[in-house]
């Protein structure tokens, strides 16, 4: 592992991946991380549902990397105490030399009630408390040359506000430029803002589409995503019914140049770091190579 002295937020400059490895081997993984090193990628960000601990997955491709930070996008604040929680943030950014960022957020209801049995109830409460238990929090071990960057998972006015008072910035994810914009002017312009935004490299309309519901029927029943997505303008009839105009503005697809303005249209509209999910034109859960390439800081 090297040590490197370029901070989180510099690195978060560049433009990152986030990409569920629950169907790779530990192998396959590493080497997954080790190619999208390769390509310039600044950091790749992972997800907790019900595969992978993210964080043991962390501390395992930060060993097999030596440039890569690795984002949590994002640890379910409900899975585990303030304490804990800090001392696993601070445990791998200390190992990883400082390549850590702690994505946090409050999942959804189905999530949390639903398949884990806990109390959902005033999630902006939650985590407005949980953000302050963890500042009062000890930590006994070998302290990080910098505490890691904290992020919240943020769509709405309320957690976007908590994310610039009480964290370093906002994760949004299933978004679009027109939320990149509010999301902006809410959190200020010194907070970290990091968009999540799906990308599929085809010029079939019908294949992309196609591939694009396949993510949207994975998300549409949560309600956290649906209500955003609805406060963006879209109707109940056209997420329902995946609507061409809903579906094409939520996932970019097209040929190389617009995939990259597709990416662009983030940051012109106030994000400090993309990080692309590379959906595969075929639908499969495979990750697409020729649109990271294409999307490459190095290319």
């Amino acid at each position: 592992m090297t040590t490197t002295t370029t901070s989180a937020r510099d690195r978060l400059s560049t433009t990152g991946v986030w990409y569920f490895t629950d169907a790779l081997t530990s192998g396959q993984a590493a080497d997954t991380a080790g190619r999208i090193e390769s390509l310039g990628y600044s950091t790749m960000w992972m997800p907790e549902t019900v595969g992978r601990d993210p964080f043991a997955h962390i501390a395992w491709l930060g060993s097999q990397t030596e440039t890569l930070q690795f984002a949590t996008g994002i640890a379910n604040i409900f899975h585990r105490h303030p304490g804990p929680m800090k001392q696993v943030a601070n445990t791998l950014a200390e190992q990883t030399a400082g390549r850590f960022v702690l994505g946090l957020g409050v999942s959804h209801s189905p999530l949390v009630a639903g398949l884990r049995g806990l109390d959902y109830s005033k999630p902006l409460t939650k985590m407005r408390e949980y953000l302050a238990a963890m500042e009062t929090q000890p930590f006994a071990g070998v302290a990080p040359e910098h505490e890691p960057l904290v992020l919240l998972a943020a769509l709405g006015p309320k957690m976007l506000e908590l994310s610039a008072s009480a964290a370093d910035g906002a994760h949004p994810y299933w978004t679009t430029p027109e939320h990149t914009v509010m999301a902006r002017e809410t959190i200020g312009p010194d907070a970290l803002l990091c968009v999540e935004q799906k990308v599929i490299l085809t010029t079939d309309a019908d294949a992309a589409r196609a591939a694009g519901n396949k993510q949207i029927d994975r998300y549409a029943a949560l309600p956290n995503y649906r209500n955003n997505w609805k406060r963006l303008g879209f109707t109940e009839d056209e997420i329902e019914h995946r609507e061409h105009r809903f579906v094409d503005a939520v996932v970019v697809w097209g040929d190389e140049d617009r995939v990259r303005a597709g990416v662009q249209a983030h940051y012109d509209a106030g994000a400090d770091h993309v990080c692309v999910q590379p959906i595969n034109p075929d639908g499969s859960v495979d990750i697409d190579w020729n649109v990271l390439e294409v999307l490459a800081p190095t290319s």
